[in-house]
């Protein structure tokens, strides 16, 4: 693997941006749990293995079940996730491959859970953790 720049040494005016959307997100009702299967589907998605190791570790010290971590991939085949994380995974992965849309049904099902102000959060914690994702991948940010 190359080395590759550092956006945050050579912009760091572009880290503070993305900084302000996580300070937004931290301030936010969004739950941890939420937050967590948030970070972690869309990095999955992506395959930024920098996020997936980072966001793992996060989710565990928050009090996420191995179980429910190693399924993520495969949320809609078991029970273990609540109506709400479902419907939050089917958000993350279609605004995530967003080339397919994101569908009226799972648009509406978002929105009659969660009403207007907690799916603008789960919306924005979405698009933040995809441009993280991108930002790690592109520079190919090192795993510590």
């Amino acid at each position: 693997m190359s080395t590759r720049i550092n956006i945050q040494q050579v912009e760091p005016a572009a880290y503070k941006a993305m900084y302000a959307l996580e300070g937004y997100l931290q301030t936010s009702q969004l739950s941890k749990t939420h937050k967590d299967l948030i970070k972690l589907k869309a990095s999955l998605i992506n395959g930024c293995a920098y996020c997936i190791n980072m966001h793992t570790q996060e989710a565990k010290k928050h009090g996420e079940t191995d179980q429910r971590l190693y399924l993520l991939s495969a949320w809609r085949e078991t029970t273990l996730y609540t109506e709400e994380e479902r419907a939050i995974l089917a958000l993350t992965e279609e605004v995530t491959l967003i080339q397919n849309h994101v569908s009226e049904e799972t648009y509406q099902t978002a929105e009659r859970l969660f009403g207007a102000n907690y799916l603008s959060s789960i919306i924005m914690a979405i698009v933040t953790i995809n441009a993280w994702n991108r930002i790690a991948i592109t520079t190919e940010l090192p795993l510590d």
